[in-house]
C-alpha cells in the first residue's frame, strides 16, 4: 500500500504538502502512520480550517437572500450587525498582520464582506413585514462609505493599538449579539433571521476553538470564539423557541396581503359591499319600502 501512497501524482501530493507540511504528509500519507497523534491532530485542524473558510464564504448568503426576497429587514438589529462587522474586520486585520495561517482566519474575510452587504441592506430596506416601496438610498450610500473608511483605518492602525482592538473584540462580540437577542425576546420572534446563518456560526465557532488552540495558541482569539459560541447558541435557542410564532407572523402577513389584493380588485370593478350595522328598528315611513335589506351592492 505504501508503494502507491509514496508515488501519488503531483496534483495530489503538492496540495497535501502545502496543507499539512512535508513532515506530516510523509508520516500520514506516504508511510500511513495513523498513530502519529501530533500530525493527525494538525491535519484535522487544517482540514477543519479549510472547511470553515469554504463554509464562511457562503454562510451569510441565506441571510442576505431572506432580506432581498422579503423586501424587509424585519426583526434584524442594525446595531448588532454594525458591531459584528467591526469585530470580524478587526480579527481579520489582526490575524493578517500577525501572519497567521489563512486557514485559521480566512472566513473572517468573507464574513466581513457578507456582513457589510447585510448591513447595507438593513439600512436600505424598510423594517416592516410587507413590501411598502420605501427605501433609504441615501442611508445605504453613506453606510457603504463608512464601511470603506473603517476598513482603510484598520489597515493603517499601529500594531499595539490593533492588539488592544483585538482584545476589545471580546466585549464587542457580546455587545454585537445583545441587541439582536433583546429584539428577539421583546418581539417573541426572530423575524428575517436566517437559521442557516446562525447554525453555521455555531458550527464555525466550535471548529475555530479547536483550530485556534492547535495552530495559533492566541488566548485573545480563543476567548473571542468561546464568547461568540455562547451567544450564537442563545440565538439558536431563540430560533427554536419562537419558530411557531414566526410561522404565524408569516401567515398573518400573507393574509393581510391577500385581503389587500382583494380590496384592489373590488375597487377596480367598482363594486363595493356596504354593510349597515343594525340599530334600533324604526317605524317604516310611507316612502320607505318594507323589508329593506341591511346590505346592498352598489355597482
Amino acid at each position: 500500500m505504501t508503494t502507491i501512497t509514496r508515488n501519488l501524482p503531483w496534483f495530489i501530493r503538492n496540495p497535501g504538502v502545502n496543507l499539512i507540511g512535508e513532515k506530516c504528509y510523509a508520516s500520514l500519507v506516504e508511510e500511513l502512520q495513523l498513530g502519529d497523534s501530533e500530525c493527525l491532530k494538525f491535519a484535522l485542524s487544517k482540514g477543519l480550517g479549510v472547511g470553515i473558510v469554504v463554509g464562511g464564504s457562503i454562510a451569510k448568503v441565506p441571510q442576505a437572500l431572506n432580506i432581498l426576497f422579503a423586501g424587509s429587514a424585519r426583526g434584524l438589529s442594525l446595531s448588532a450587525y454594525v458591531l459584528e462587522t467591526l469585530a470580524y474586520a478587526i480579527t481579520l486585520v489582526y490575524s493578517y498582520r500577525n501572519e497567521f495561517p489563512f486557514s485559521t482566519y480566512g472566513e473572517n474575510f468573507f464574513l466581513t464582506l457578507q456582513n457589510s452587504v447585510i448591513t447595507t441592506l438593513i439600512v436600505y430596506f424598510p423594517s416592516t413585514a410587507l413590501k411598502s416601496g420605501r427605501s433609504n438610498v441615501g442611508g445605504a450610500f453613506i453606510t457603504i462609505l463608512a464601511l470603506i473608511a473603517g476598513a482603510a483605518l484598520l489597515l493603517v492602525t499601529p500594531a499595539p493599538t490593533l492588539s488592544l482592538l483585538q482584545a476589545a473584540t471580546v466585549p464587542l462580540g457580546v455587545l454585537s449579539k445583545l441587541p439582536q437577542i433583546t429584539a428577539n425576546y421583546r418581539a417573541r420572534s426572530t423575524g428575517q433571521l436566517s437559521v442557516v446563518a446562525v447554525g453555521s456560526q455555531i458550527a464555525g465557532c466550535l471548529a475555530r476553538l479547536f483550530t485556534t488552540a492547535t495552530e495559533v495558541g492566541d488566548t485573545m482569539l480563543f476567548l473571542g470564539f468561546a464568547v461568540a459560541l455562547v451567544l450564537n447558541c442563545v440565538l439558536g435557542a431563540q430560533m427554536w423557541m419562537y419558530w411557531n410564532a414566526d410561522r404565524d407572523d408569516v401567515e398573518m402577513d400573507m393574509g393581510k396581503l391577500q385581503v389587500g389584493e382583494k380590496g384592489k380588485e373590488w375597487a377596480r370593478s367598482g363594486q363595493v359591499d356596504i354593510v349597515i350595522p343594525p340599530g334600533t328598528p324604526t317605524a317604516p315611513s310611507s316612502n320607505t319600502p318594507s323589508g329593506r335589506r341591511w346590505s346592498r351592492k352598489v355597482d
